[in-house]
């Protein structure tokens, strides 16, 4: 039986590096947009508008995530193949995963928009109401889970162990963050509500 140091090669810089872009990530954008919402930092850095704050946030982000992703590729290809990954059957399986999680999270990015995918309720651009609809009726948060998807079916097409274990750090990373965003998220559409209220009387 192989031990998981066989499987993995925990020697190479590139994992390392992929685990560290994996938790970085979440992180920032966590810190950026508790520091917008609390300080109006990004909107002050981008001359008092909130908008253009929310589409520097949202530029920012998705150019870390195409980065992340790259590293993350780059440290499969220096992992060992277990061929029991290999063939048809796993190659299809890996499609699916990949197919199934990026139209989570293309159809999220959709109904939400820019705004309402990049934070932009940190701003202070709120939605009119919750989206309840596809992807929503799947699962709260499809980005998360459908990017979490997308990382196991490229470590399942490369045939490569090493990218199941970064797939579970993509796992907790978006688990812990959760933890933290959404009783926030949900807090501030509670407080304009209560304002709402007061203002109705």
């Amino acid at each position: 039986m192989n031990s998981l140091t066989n499987l993995v090669d925990f020697s190479q810089s590139t994992f390392w590096l992929a685990v560290a872009s994996i938790l970085f990530n979440p992180t920032f954008w966590n810190f950026a947009a508790r520091s917008e919402y609390h300080n109006k930092t990004l909107t002050k850095l981008a001359g008092g508008n909130a908008l253009y704050g929310c589409y520097g946030l949202a530029a920012t982000i998705f150019i870390l995530g195409i980065v992340r992703d790259a590293i993350y590729e780059r440290a499969l290809r220096n992992q060992p193949t277990h061929p029991l990954l290999l063939g048809f059957v796993p190659n299809a399986l890996a499609a699916a995963l990949v197919l199934s999680g990026n139209v989570l999270v293309l159809s999220s990015m959709w109904a939400l928009g820019i705004t309402g995918t990049y934070l932009g309720d940190y701003f202070g651009i709120l939605m009119d109401e919750i989206v309840t609809g596809f992807p929503f009726n799947v699962t709260g948060s499809p980005m998360y889970w459908g990017s979490t998807m997308s990382f196991a079916g490229t470590a399942l097409w490369f045939g490569k162990p090493a990218g199941f274990v970064l797939t579970g750090v993509v796992f907790v990373a978006y688990s812990i963050a959760l933890r933290f965003e959404d009783p926030f998220t949900a807090e501030i559409y509670k407080k304009r509500d209560r304002e709402n209220s007061k203002k109705a009387k």
